[in-house]
């Protein structure tokens, strides 16, 4: 019995399985024609395509976005051991907040908060 004879069966298996399940999949599915529907909800028709490019407005926006769920994603930890930490914890947090209401400030005196 030669080395190679477990890893041929073991790829013979595999490659037995994945065509069984190919088959499967080809006897399962469903006619290749699309679904023809009106948009989810009742909502009017779509007017632009869904990879189309957003106007540069919205980047501001975005990373104002960005920037609060930043904060969220640091004080969700920080919850969890400002009680064992002690005031230090607290400080940083504030210093941290701080650093955020400055952009946020710098956000507000360039425009990015002017909608039109």
């Amino acid at each position: 019995m030669s080395g190679w004879q477990p890893v041929t069966a073991l790829l013979g298996v595999v490659v037995g399985g994945v065509a069984v399940l190919y088959a499967w999949g080809a006897w399962l599915s469903t006619a290749e024609q699309p679904m023809r529907s009106g948009p989810f909800s009742g909502g009017p028709a779509p007017r632009e395509h869904a990879f189309s490019r957003f106007h540069v407005r919205w980047y501001p926006v975005t990373m104002i976005f960005l920037a609060f769920d930043m904060e969220m994603l640091f004080m969700y930890p920080w919850v969890r051991v400002v009680s064992e930490v002690g005031s230090s914890a607290v400080v940083e947090m504030f210093l941290f907040l701080g650093i955020l209401f400055a952009g946020v400030l710098y956000a507000w005196r360039e425009g990015a908060f002017r909608w039109t």
